[in-house]
């Protein structure tokens, strides 16, 4: 049996495996958005309509996330992780092989109820393994990819689309996919609860089946296959579903996830505060590509290589946000950053198809650059004041709004494109032009809105992700087989 690695090797590597996850899991998030007019083409549906293929692989994200802290207590991180890779790889497979619509569909499914195993116990791993003192530059080493995952999908995906067929863009996953299984059988620690907390079984059918609902409900309302009072009918029971959850979870013992974490200030104001700011920022990577070339006239590949200057600035600014977290502390950076991002959104409004290129690469370097900053200060700070005893409860919460928010963000920049349209043919260029021109606006004006939930910080919360790391090594030995 090999010999299980010392906590420094551990440290070295850790950060690098779930890093590598973490792209492979939020490439595939987007890396179907350029191909959305293609694939709609050859499956003889509209764009629009296949959003599907988009929004059923966060959601299976977001119903599946909230189990998997409890699998993790109960089988461990290291052999849920390398299962969860498996499936995520083997279900990438089963995508390039589907043959129509709905074959696809189940597939993206699987695939992201692997993702949903796979993303929050490599969080988890890094919340456990690194101090405090650690967490921020670990947290943002980590983040790096899974930023630069969706802003590079577009362009993979287009390039991918022009040279080859839409069903290649699925088995970019597979070598990525072989080497993160290696990886995590070497280097992921293996953390597990000694006595694990039974499953709150009626809370999972109760926030699943709610948070599923009320996704779907987004996105078929975009396309009125439902009538207006089926529609509020269906919104009230999914509200109603979430509601029951919420009076379930306070008057358990082991809740699915622990509402009380939300009594922690910095904790509350980061889950709740992302999420009201993602349902502006959510959409940008599904309506962008539909801008570039639905209203813009660009192919396939010039719209993926458009989306190159975000993950550029993405990269550029990560290396940044500590140091303007040390000087100027969370709450400024987020009340200011996120009414920067707003502002950049709502200036995509201005462009079209004659607007100089020049001035749409500025306009997706800025992008790219607010939306790092932003993830990079709101996934900190979630963890500033929780305690390891509470580190995995506080990581499923936070993965879970995190993914519902993203959902409900690409649902909501669809249902208003398709709002503003009417019922104007997609391939009218001017029409879908100003449909999206007033989807920008709209999402502009919620994110910076957004910027308010941040002012119930004070100037001292995450004072303890900024300070002098410490000696490393001061964390918890994992427990390793």
């Amino acid at each position: 049996m090999t010999p299980a690695p010392s906590l420094a090797i551990v440290q070295r590597y850790l950060p690098w495996l779930v890093g590598a996850v973490l792209f492979m899991e939020t490439l595939d998030s987007t890396i179907v958005n350029t191909a959305v007019p293609t694939m709609a083409h050859s499956l003889g549906v509209t764009p629009l309509s296949l959003k599907a293929i988009v929004t059923s692989y966060i959601l299976a994200l977001a119903v599946g996330i909230p189990v998997s802290g409890w699998l993790a207590d109960r089988f461990g991180t290291r052999q849920l992780f390398t299962a969860a890779v498996a499936i995520f790889t083997v279900s990438s497979v089963m995508c390039g092989l589907s043959l129509n619509a709905p074959m696809l569909v189940a597939a993206r499914i699987l695939q992201g109820l692997g993702a949903a195993m796979m993303t929050p116990v490599g969080r988890l791993a890094i919340v456990r393994t690194f101090p405090k003192s650690q967490l921020l530059d670990k947290m943002n080493f980590v983040i790096i990819p899974a930023l630069i995952g969706p802003l590079l999908g577009p362009t993979i995906g287009g390039l991918i689309v022009h040279w080859w067929s839409w069903r290649e863009i699925f088995f970019v996953n597979v070598p990525v996919g072989l080497v993160a299984l290696w990886m995590s059988r070497r280097y992921m620690p293996e953390y597990r609860s000694d006595s694990p907390r039974p499953l709150d079984v009626v809370g999972l059918v109760l926030f699943s089946s709610g948070a599923a609902l009320l996704s779907w409900l987004l996105e078929v309302f975009g396309e009125h296959r439902l009538d207006v009072t089926s529609s509020a009918i269906l919104f009230l029971v999914s509200f109603a579903l979430l509601g029951a959850y919420a009076f379930h979870a306070n008057r358990t013992e082991y809740p699915l996830l622990n509402l009380q974490l939300f009594k922690t200030r910095t904790f509350r104001v980061s889950v709740l505060g992302g999420l009201i700011t993602r349902l502006g920022i959510g959409g940008l990577p599904f309506l962008l590509p539909l801008f570039y070339q639905l209203g813009m006239g660009m192919p396939a590949w010039q719209s993926g290589l458009m989306m190159m200057p975000s993950a550029i600035a993405a990269m550029t600014v990560k290396a940044a946000a500590p140091h303007l977290l040390r000087r100027f502390g969370y709450r400024r950076v987020l009340m200011v950053n996120t009414v920067i991002v707003g502002l950049i959104i709502g200036s995509f409004a201005l462009a079209d198809r004659n607007t100089p290129l020049v001035l749409i690469v500025l306009l997706s370097f800025l992008v790219g650059s607010g939306n790092s900053m932003q993830f990079s200060s709101m996934n900190s700070l979630a963890f500033a004041d929780i305690d390891a005893r509470s580190s995995s409860m506080a990581n499923t919460i936070a993965s879970t709004m995190q993914q519902m928010s993203m959902s409900f963000g690409l649902a909501c920049g669809s249902l208003l494109t398709g709002w503003y349209l009417g019922g104007l043919p997609q391939t009218d260029q001017i029409a879908v032009t100003n449909a999206l021109h007033a989807a920008f606006i709209t999402l502009g004006i919620a994110t910076i809105v957004s910027s308010l939930s941040f002012w119930a910080l004070h100037a001292e919360d995450g004072q303890a992700l900024t300070a002098k790391s410490e000696t490393p090594g001061t964390t918890r030995e994992p427990v390793t087989n």
